[in-house]
């Protein structure tokens, strides 16, 4: 990657945030997970919001040069994740994410950063 993994998440969360999207988190999980360095996790409030998200995302840094390994799921299904290898972005309704609780899941993690 052109940038460093931190620069690039934080990116993601500028993104996110840009896009109105609600309770970011980017979370340092060096310590505690064998597959990512950094993950975002934030919400969208309509399926709409949670594509555009992903949308921009995706597109902005792909503008950097940086482009996903794998995506996963759909506006509909309230979670569409992007997976740039260090970094995974989860973006996810709110009854997705509660459901999920991926916050808690990882609470071992550094957060990094937190938007409300």
């Amino acid at each position: 990657m052109f940038l460093e993994t931190l620069e690039v998440a934080r990116k993601a969360v500028e993104i996110a945030s840009d896009k109105q999207a609600s309770d970011i988190v980017l979370l340092d999980c060096r310590g505690v997970c064998s597959f990512a360095d950094y993950f975002v996790i934030c919400s969208g409030e309509s399926e709409r919001q949670i594509k555009a998200i992903y949308e921009e995302v995706e597109q902005a840094l792909k503008k950097k040069g940086i482009l996903p390994h794998h995506r996963e799921g759909t506006s509909d299904s309230g979670w569409l994740l992007l997976d740039f290898g260090d970094l995974v972005v989860h973006i996810f309704a709110t009854f997705e994410r509660e459901y999920y609780r991926l916050d808690e899941l990882w609470s071992k993690a550094i957060p990094v950063i937190r938007i409300q």
